[in-house]
């Protein structure tokens, strides 16, 4: 169990999952760049973020809730979490899945739901960050959550993610590796391949540049163990 202290933004984890390096550059370097898809994805979420909330027939719908989960060390915000309400009477492990609203009648089953500017990605970082969500849900409401909703702008579809034993293992095997780099401190070096053109920090990150230094560096220090002659160590001033 980790302290509130120890929290840290469940957001990373999208971030994390499409590259260490990205994650990094912005959770330990504080570094930043907009791009014409990260500034759709920021207005959508701000109009998601208003707390308020409504209710539609047999559907409560809460925005900009605040989460955490000491178990996984994660803190954010929800887009949305609808609560439907159960059409028959629950009883024993079905309860589970659902909690009592104060003001409201009934069993209301609580569902995750995240909004994206783009269209699906063909990793599943979003459906790692959703089940993240879940999780603290779980934690904060002492319910099963099954399932939750990934709704993509382009095209305005909504997506049902099923949280399974496979997408619950990756999504905590995920926050561990958050929590491990958050300790150890260190950017990665960089990995290139296409889906850095995707990312706002590529003239940051320079992966291409900066990933051919890194790969010379390493071919010449194995050469040289390979020859049994040290490396040369760096000093804090040029001679």
């Amino acid at each position: 169990m980790f302290t509130e202290d120890d929290l840290l933004p469940l957001s990373g984890l999208q971030h994390l999952a499409f590259c260490e390096r990205q994650w990094a550059l912005i959770h330990l370097e504080q570094v930043w760049a907009e791009n014409v898809l990260t500034a759709e994805g920021r207005i959508m979420h701000e109009q998601t973020h208003d707390d308020q909330t409504e209710t539609r027939g047999d559907i409560r719908i809460v925005r900009g809730l605040r989460i955490h989960s000491l178990r996984l060390g994660l803190v954010g915000m929800m887009d949305v979490v609808e609560f439907v309400k159960e059409s028959r009477e629950l009883n024993g492990s079905s309860r589970k899945a659902a909690i009592h609203l104060q003001g409201f009648d009934g069993w209301w089953g609580p569902i995750p739901v995240e909004y994206k500017r783009g269209r699906p990605k063909p990793d599943n970082c979003d459906e790692i960050q959703l089940c993240a969500q879940a999780f603290c849900l779980e934690e904060m409401l002492n319910v099963t959550i099954p399932s939750g909703a990934l709704f993509y702008g382009r095209p305005r579809r909504r997506t049902e993610v099923v949280f399974d034993v496979a997408l619950r293992q990756e999504s905590e095997e995920l926050a561990s590796r958050l929590h491990e780099l958050h300790r150890l401190g260190k950017t990665p070096p960089p990995v290139y391949s296409k889906k850095c053109h995707n990312c706002s920090l590529l003239d940051t990150c320079k992966p291409k540049v900066m990933g051919a230094r890194s790969t010379t560096s390493r071919y010449i220090a194995k050469s040289l163990r390979e020859m049994g002659i040290s490396s040369p160590q760096k000093s804090g001033s040029d001679q």
